[in-house]
């Protein structure tokens, strides 16, 4: 009978599952993750959008300003620009005012991939004072 109950322990110490290992596992992963999680960073584009409405400034500071209109169409200088040729517009009026920052008006039905191509023109003609302005028409 003693010997019989001896034995019954000995399968319960069996049957238990030791946890031990799979916490080492976990903190080991926690570490990881922790220390590859500090190593990573974001892509993004830096935005610049201006606090108040654009207003009027002097002739010497005048903004260039980039609008795209609800069906991706590219207005410069109240003329309507092939994409191809924004960078050499913008490079053309910055020369003329080289402390004149790009403002990009996007019509909110306009697609991005126009506005990150207008934003990418403005940077390959050395002007990296972008900003965005609303336009909720």
């Amino acid at each position: 009978m003693r010997d019989h109950h001896l034995l019954e322990m000995q399968e319960e110490e069996e049957n238990e599952i030791n946890l031990t290992p799979m916490l080492d596992v976990v903190f080991i992963m926690l570490i990881f993750f922790i220390v590859t999680a500090s190593f990573i960073k974001e892509a993004g584009l830096d935005v610049n959008r201006p606090d108040a409405p654009v207003t009027e400034t002097k002739p010497e500071e005048a903004n260039i300003l980039v609008a795209i209109s609800a069906t991706d169409e590219i207005w410069i200088d109240r003329r309507l620009i092939d994409p191809r040729a924004v960078r050499a517009n913008i490079e053309r009026l910055h020369a003329e005012n080289p402390k004149g920052s790009v403002v990009i008006q996007a019509n909110k039905k306009s697609t991005n991939k126009m506005l990150v191509t207008v934003m990418d023109a403005a940077r390959q003609a050395g002007v990296y004072n972008i900003s965005i302005a609303d336009n909720r028409s």
